[in-house]
C-alpha cells in the first residue's frame, strides 16, 4: 500500500542528496519523443506551436538548459541511455543494427532487480523479434510499440508488438513501397499512449518504471519521399487553417498533439494520487529533422543552436529536459548543469537505492534535482562514425569528419557555435584532440 501523501512529503523534505529514505520507491516516468528540437517547446522559446502542457511540467518541475543527447540519431542515443555509458563506449556509434546480447546490463534490469515493475511504449530499435534484444527479454514486464526502429517511421503500420506477440492496429493497410501505407485508420501514438496510461493504472499500487518513447514528431521518411509529407497525423488541429505547407501543419499538430497527452498522463498521475511520488522526466532523443517536407526553420526548432539530426554542433545533441517531482524539486527551478543521457542510469540507480554499474559513464543528476552541490564531469564526449565532439566546461570541441581540422568553440560566449577559435588556443586543441584519440580505438 502507498503511504500518504503528505507524510511522504514530510520524509522527502528531510532527505539527503545520498539516499532516499522513504518506505516505498518513487515511481519513475522517462518521456523521449523523437526529434524534438531544442527550440521546439514554448518553455524554451516556441512562439507559434502550443505546448501548454508541457510548459506547465516545467513551471511545475526543472528546466535544463545544458543537457544533451546519447546521440545525434536515434537507436545509438537509446543504447547510451540504457546502458549508461557515452556512444564512445557503446558498440555503435550510428544507426547500424544492434541487438542487446542476453544478460546485458540496463537501468532497466537494474531498477527491476530493485523491486520495479517495468513497463515501456514506443520505439525500442535494439533486438527484432525473436532475438535477445527484444524488451520481454530485457528487463521489462511489459512492453508495447515498435521493434524496428524502420517500421517505426510508419505510424499507420498493419501491427504493433505487445511483448512478443504481434497486436493488429485495424483498418490499416501496408502498400508495396516501404513503410507508406495505402490504408490509415489506427494511429500508433494514440494506442502506444493508451497502453502507457493502462500500464500506470495497473501498477498504481506498486513502484513502477515507464520508459515512454514516443515516435512523434518523427517523419515518415520513406512516406515523406513518396508524397512530399512525411508529417502523418490524423489531423491538423488548430492548424488545419493555417496558410502553411501542409508538412508543417502536420509537424505542429504532432507536438500538439504529443502534449495533449502528456497533460493527460500528469492528470491520471493526479486522480491516482501519484503525482507527488512520481519522478516524471520528459526529453528528446536527438536534435530537429529536416526531413519529410519539414524544414527546420519554419518554426526555428534549433533555437539559437547551430545544426540539427545528425549534426554534433548542439543543434544536433543539445535537447529539451524538464524534470518534476514534488516535494524534491523547486517548482519553476533550472539548471544549466552540463548532463546527458548516460547520466539517467546512475540517478535512476540512486533513486533507487542501489549501486550503479562501476563501468558506467555517468554522474547521477540527483543532487541537482533536489538543489544540492553537483558533481561534474570531467568532459563529455559523442562519436558518430567519424565525427567527433567533446564539451568539456563552456569548451566545445567538434571534428565534422576525420580529415577535417578540430573545431572549437566557447559556449559561454558563443552559443550557436558561429566562431572557430581553435587557432587561439593550441593547448586546449591539444587537450580535445588527447581525448579523442583515447575513444576511438
Amino acid at each position: 500500500m502507498r503511504i500518504g501523501s503528505f507524510v511522504l512529503t514530510l520524509i522527502i523534505c528531510c532527505l539527503s542528496h545520498s539516499t532516499i529514505s522513504a518506505a516505498e520507491l518513487p515511481n519513475i516516468i522517462y518521456i523521449m519523443v523523437d526529434d524534438l528540437g531544442y527550440g521546439d517547446l514554448g518553455c524554451y522559446g516556441q512562439k507559434t506551436i502550443q505546448t501548454p502542457h508541457i510548459d506547465r511540467l516545467a513551471q511545475e518541475g526543472m528546466r535544463f538548459t545544458d543537457h544533451y543527447a546519447g546521440h545525434t540519431v536515434c537507436r545509438p542515443s537509446r543504447l547510451v541511455l540504457l546502458t549508461g555509458k557515452h556512444s564512445g563506449n557503446t558498440p555503435i556509434h550510428g544507426n547500424t543494427q544492434y541487438h542487446f546480447p542476453a544478460g546485458t546490463e540496463t537501468v532497466t534490469t537494474l531498477l527491476k532487480d530493485a523491486g520495479y515493475v517495468t513497463g515501456g511504449v514506443g520505439k525500442w530499435a535494439l533486438g527484432t523479434p525473436g532475438s535477445e534484444g527484444v524488451p520481454s527479454r530485457q528487463g521489462f514486464d511489459y512492453w508495447f510499440g515498435y521493434l524496428d526502429q524502420g517500421r517505426a517511421h510508419n505510424f499507420y503500420p498493419a501491427y504493433l508488438w505487445e511483448n512478443e506477440e504481434q497486436y493488429i492496429l485495424s483498418g490499416n493497410v501496408e502498400g508495396p513501397k516501404r513503410n507508406v501505407s495505402t490504408q490509415r485508420v489506427t494511429y500508433s501514438h494514440d494506442v502506444m499512449h493508451t497502453k502507457a496510461m493502462n500500464f500506470i493504472r495497473e501498477n498504481a499500487r506498486n513502484p513502477f518504471f515507464l520508459q515512454a518513447h514516443y515516435t512523434i514528431p518523427h517523419t515518415n521518411n520513406e512516406g515523406g519521399r513518396a508524397t512530399g509529407n512525411g508529417q502523418e497525423v490524423p489531423d491538423h488541429g488548430q492548424y488545419a487553417g493555417k496558410d502553411w505547407p501542409e508538412p508543417e501543419k502536420g509537424f505542429a499538430a504532432m507536438i500538439s498533439r504529443l502534449d495533449r497527452d502528456i497533460g493527460a498522463m500528469m492528470k491520471l498521475l493526479k486522480e491516482l494520487k501519484l503525482d507527488k511520488i512520481t519522478l516524471v522526466i520528459f526529453t528528446s532523443d536527438n536534435g530537429p529533422h529536416q526531413e519529410g517536407g519539414h524544414k527546420m526553420e519554419f518554426f526555428n526548432s534549433n533555437g539559437d543552436l547551430r545544426g540539427y539530426k545528425r549534426d554534433l554542433y548542439d543543434g544536433g545533441i543539445r535537447v529539451p529536459m524538464i524534470a518534476r517531482w514534488p516535494g524534491v524539486i523547486k517548482p519553476g527551478s533550472e539548471s544549466n548543469h552540463p548532463s546527458a543521457f548516460w547520466d539517467f542510469l546512475p540517478t535512476a540507480c540512486e533513486i533507487a537505492r542501489i549501486k550503479p554499474p562501476v563501468d558506467t559513464d555517468g554522474i547521477s543528476y540527483l543532487p541537482t534535482l533536489q538543489g544540492k552541490t553537483q558533481s561534474q564531469h570531467e568532459y563529455l564526449f559523442w562519436r558518430a562514425g567519424q565525427k567527433f565532439a567533446v564539451r568539456q566546461g563552456d569548451w566545445k570541441a567538434v571534428r565534422i569528419n576525420d580529415k577535417s581540422a578540430l573545431e572549437l568553440y566557447d559556449l559561454s560566449k558563443d552559443i550557436g557555435e558561429q566562431e572557430d577559435i581553435a587557432e587561439k588556443h593550441p593547448e586546449l586543441v591539444g587537450e580535445f584532440e588527447a581525448i579523442i584519440a583515447k575513444h576511438r580505438q
